[in-house]
């Protein structure tokens, strides 16, 4: 027989952001002490609200599976003696087993134990499995209530433990398991009972708990279309302002609010920001996607008095723009340069000076790079603006808008830059240098943007990184990796030729650091880099020994991805063993070689010449763009045939170097794609 399990863990109002990852935690946590204690089941499923995190099990057995082991002891000689009775050691090991010698099997010169153990009954197993589950959930923070040690991400207030409809008696923090759940804080704050769990979404609901999170999610964003609608406009519904959203409610219920539409008059961030970012409100666009005077926000309740709710909203936001008004007035009676000079107060970071030096830094290493990149920029304009973008680039962080709404550095500048009459170009730069702003953000798509964002992100982990704070574990106060990621992330998709090295080089040099330093700067970098790249092809489904061939060299940061997809194409074509086994062998030789010009007078044997026009042929075909792949295929052969017919370690010694930097010089083209001995052949 099998029977489902209902386990709901009731808290005081849990953070949204935590739920998430607590309802995954949950179920993989179920999954996995299910398998270890050997209880079968057909299907583990999580649901949660704010104040609860429930688990069904659905097709759970009602007993253990009984399990057969064989355990192999001494051999039968040292088990037994000449007569057949049972030594110490026999005796000891079957006593150990749990069984009589005379049960002891003999195979193979040795003796072995044969135990049966029959699976204990679920009901009781789960009286300790679901304390033990509580426990084990991992927690960024955690909490301690009353006189309790136990610690939880909130308080617990109850435990719902039905398997089939029979209570699971536990006691945990001071509560004790039963059937009764509680309702919504004010639509139904009374205990209701749970029969089953079967009957736990239909009695949540009655209780009004959408306990369902899909469901809820689905209901919020019907609710919240259909009330735009009503607005005359769409309703902008981002997903992690909806995934919040989601875990603040236990009933959804959309309404809208109004704001005066003199605000309108303002940067369209500087209204949304204040309105989904500090008070959680759905902004409302027209089919232009102009900013409408509206907002819409999820009640947790039902649909009384939303005139008075909407009302109340009102008011806050009323009090949020009226800042933002003030702050952007206040901010524009100075022009953006102006406000520049405001930022030699402020530090960047401990030992690495003011914002000010910062910018000056950054004007610096952006026109480097975009000296690089406009090679067509005869009129001098991509310089003239790569070095305003850099000037301007942090003087929006002094601002008032952006010392009040965070969220609105760069945004604020770019806008600030065009209300003074600054080009497009360096406004969009001014913006774009911080993205990715988080994971699955925009990456900065003008050439400007591009420079301006790679100068601040190397700058600000070069300079870190020489202050030796260097992210450990998962401590990582400055968010270098992010920035980091965002780094590799658009270089990739820019296919930008820019060398990690170049910009390490010049940022050192901008903070004036001596060449051993400069030198750990650049190793430490490149580690960085390397682990950014590495979950970037992992993501992409690289093998690991394709990703450990390509990561040797991270320098060309945007070639790293093109060069595994280059690895794993060629692993895909026929004779790829074999071929990878002729790279090797060269490697293996050429390794540690320094090597020199080839001299083809020195060739005693025509597959010396063979070699070399076939290496001529692959190195070729690679200055050209052309596909490598049957050059190289063509390389490989004449690798073996000179192998096969040539001795490398030649008497004459002219005549062996020559050989060795020819060698070296394969090796060499060969490493510019991958190191094949990382490869693991079948």
């Amino acid at each position: 027989m099998k029977r489902d399990l209902l386990f709901e863990i009731g808290t005081e109002e849990i953070p949204a952001h935590v739920m998430p990852h607590l309802l995954e935690d949950l179920a993989q946590l179920a999954e996995t002490m299910l398998k270890e204690h050997r209880l079968s089941y057909e299907k583990v499923r999580t649901l949660g609200t704010p104040r609860r995190a429930a688990l069904i099990v659905t097709g759970l057995a009602e007993r253990q599976e009984d399990v057969n082991t064989e355990t192999r002891g001494p051999s039968v000689a040292i088990a037994f003696d000449a007569d057949g009775n049972p030594t110490k050691a026999g005796a000891g090991f079957a006593r150990g087993q749990g069984v009589d010698p005379s049960a002891l099997i003999q195979r193979d010169g040795y003796v072995y134990a044969s135990v049966h153990e029959s699976g204990a009954a679920t009901a009781e197993l789960l009286t300790s499995l679901l304390p033990d589950l509580v426990r084990a959930i991992p927690l960024p923070n955690s909490m301690r209530w009353g006189d309790l040690d136990f610690r939880f991400i909130r308080p617990i207030r109850w435990f719902v433990a039905l398997y089939g409809t029979e209570i699971v008696p536990f006691t945990l923090a001071g509560v004790t398991s039963g059937n009764h759940s509680r309702g919504h804080r004010t639509l139904a704050p009374a205990d209701f009972v749970i029969t089953s769990a079967a009957d736990y979404e239909a009695a949540c609901e009655k209780a009004y708990i959408i306990v369902d999170p899909e469901r809820r999610r689905a209901m919020i964003c019907e609710q919240i279309t259909e009330t735009a609608k009503a607005c005359g406009g769409t309703a902008e519904i981002t997903p992690d302002l909806l995934e919040e959203v989601l875990y603040l409610v236990e009933y959804p219920t959309a309404l809208s609010g109004s704001f005066e539409e003199k605000y309108l008059a303002l940067p369209a961030e500087a209204v949304i920001t204040p309105m989904r970012d500090h008070q959680r409100y759905f902004p409302v666009k027209a089919a232009d996607g102009s900013l409408l005077p509206a907002f819409i926000t999820v009640r947790n309740g039902g649909k009384a008095h939303l005139d008075v709710v909407a009302h109340g909203n009102e008011r806050v936001l009323r009090a949020r723009l009226a800042d933002a008004q003030f702050f952007f007035d206040e901010d524009r009676r100075k022009s953006l340069a102006e406000h520049r000079e405001k930022l030699k107060t402020v530090v960047f970071q401990r030992g690495l000076g003011s914002m000010y030096e910062k910018t000056e830094r950054l004007t610096a290493l952006t026109t480097a790079i975009v000296e690089e990149m406009a090679a067509g920029d005869a009129d001098g304009t991509a310089l003239a603006d790569a070095r305003r973008a850099a000037e301007l680039s942090k003087a929006d962080l002094v601002t008032g808008m952006v010392t009040e709404f965070t969220e609105l550095q760069g945004i604020m500048g770019r806008e600030y830059a065009l209300l003074d009459g600054e080009s497009p170009a360096v406004a969009c730069a001014i913006d774009e240098q911080y993205m990715p702003r988080f994971a699955g953000d925009e990456l900065p798509q003008t050439p400007l943007g591009v420079a301006l964002s790679a100068a601040d992100k190397v700058d600000n982990i070069v300079g870190t990184f020489s202050q030796g704070r260097i992210p450990t574990g998962s401590q990582d106060p400055f968010a270098l990796r992010r920035q980091a990621l965002g780094l590799v992330l658009m270089l990739i998709e820019q296919k930008s030729t820019m060398l990690l090295s170049d910009l390490v080089d010049e940022a050192c040099d901008l903070y004036d650091l001596d060449v051993s330093l400069c030198q750990k700067m650049q190793a430490y970098v490149a580690d960085f880099i390397r682990l950014r790249l590495k979950n970037v092809l992992t993501e992409r489904g690289v093998r690991y020994d394709v990703q450990e061939a390509v990561l040797e060299d991270v320098d060309f940061v945007a070639d790293v991805p093109v060069r595994a997809a280059y690895v794993e194409r060629l692993l895909a074509s026929d004779g790829a063993d074999a071929l990878v086994q002729s790279f090797v062998r060269v490697g293996n030789i050429a390794r540690g070689v320094t090597g020199g010009a080839v001299d083809p007078a020195l060739f005693q044997a025509e597959e010396e010449g063979a070699l070399l026009s076939a290496y001529q042929t692959a190195a070729a075909a690679r200055a050209e763009g052309e596909d490598t792949l049957p050059a190289e295929r063509a390389l490989g052969k004449a690798i073996n045939t000179f192998f096969d017919a040539v001795m490398v370690m030649d008497k004459d010694a002219r005549v062996k170097e020559n050989r060795l930097s020819l060698l070296k010089m394969i090796d060499d083209y060969l490493l510019e794609t991958a190191d094949y001995s990382k490869i693991v052949l079948n």
